[in-house]
C-alpha cells in the first residue's frame, strides 16, 4: 500500500503540472499524459540504477501495453516519460544519473 500512496501523490503532482511542461500540448488531456508519468515511475523502480537513456529502448517497446487507452504515441510521450523518470531519480534513493544526489 506504501507504494501505491507513492506513486498517487507522484501522480498528483503531474496533474497539477503538467500543462506547464515544455513538451504538453492542449491536443492531448490529462487522460493521455497520466500513464506515461505512472510509467515513468514503475520503471524507474524496476531499474532504478540505470539512466533513462539506457532502458529508452525498453521503455519505447513496452509503451503500446503501459500507455492503456492514452493517445500519445512514444514519440510524443518519450518526453513525459523522461521527465518523470528525472523526477522520481530526485526522490527516490540511487544515482542512477551519477550526478550526485
Amino acid at each position: 500500500m506504501k507504494g501505491e500512496n507513492r506513486i498517487e501523490r507522484f501522480a498528483t503532482h503531474w496533474q497539477k503540472n503538467f500543462q506547464s511542461e515544455p513538451y504538453y500540448s492542449d491536443r492531448h488531456s490529462w487522460d493521455d499524459y497520466d500513464p506515461a508519468y505512472r510509467y515513468a515511475y514503475k520503471s524507474y523502480e524496476e531499474h532504478p540504477d540505470q539512466r533513462f537513456e539506457d532502458v529508452e529502448d525498453r521503455l519505447e517497446a513496452g509503451w503500446d501495453v503501459a500507455k492503456g487507452k492514452s493517445k500519445l504515441a512514444w514519440l510524443d510521450a518519450k518526453q513525459a516519460v523522461r521527465s518523470a523518470w528525472n523526477s522520481v531519480e530526485r526522490v527516490l534513493p540511487g544515482d542512477s544519473d551519477r550526478d550526485g544526489r
